[in-house]
């Protein structure tokens, strides 16, 4: 992940009461987003969010995503634009913490998985934005009005033919 790279915190600037950020990406953050992403264009990536301390070296990282990007049609490859509006909240904690083995006898469910790591003492803001904007994008983008109406020309060439589920169907026994 290279494109949100500067969009790292150091813990130590965080303090008791928190912090609240509000981002804005660059043009070239957004080229290269775009980039990483697979998709046409960024056009627009805006992040409000808090980092509040939990105690024990850990964080809670809630906040609020708003972009617009382009996307190619799945059908059509043309250029189709969405708004993504995301809200988050995130769990962190430092990367010792969630190697530590659970102590054994230990039925509690554990959170560990749900989550994310802080490496060296830095939160890697970008890497987490860009993560929910990808989670977030629509998989199968549409043109409105683009439709699929492929028909495999070997059905075609012979549309009398039988499913492959009929010779199947032959080799079941007959009922006693």
């Amino acid at each position: 992940m290279t494109a949100l790279q500067d969009w790292t915190l150091p813990v130590t600037d965080i303090g008791e009461r928190g912090v609240s950020r509000t981002r804005e990406a660059t043009a070239e953050e957004r080229i290269e987003l775009a980039r990483e992403l697979d998709i046409a264009s960024c056009e627009s990536l805006s992040v409000r969010y808090d980092l509040k301390p939990l105690g024990s070296g850990r964080y809670r990282f809630a906040g609020t995503l708003a972009a617009e990007v382009t996307q190619s049609c799945v059908v059509t490859l043309e250029p189709v634009p969405a708004r993504i509006a995301e809200e988050f909240s995130i769990a962190l904690a430092p990367a010792e913490l969630l190697e530590e083995p659970p102590a054994s006898g230990d039925r509690e469910v554990s959170t560990i998985a749900d989550t994310e790591p802080i490496t060296d003492g830095r939160i890697e803001v970008g890497a987490l934005i860009s993560a929910i904007l990808s989670s977030a994008l629509p998989p199968y983008p549409r043109k409105e009005g683009a439709t699929f109406d492929w028909v495999d020309p070997k059905v075609e060439a012979a549309p009398d033919s039988q499913s492959p589920f009929a010779d199947l169907a032959k080799l079941k026994p007959p009922p006693s």
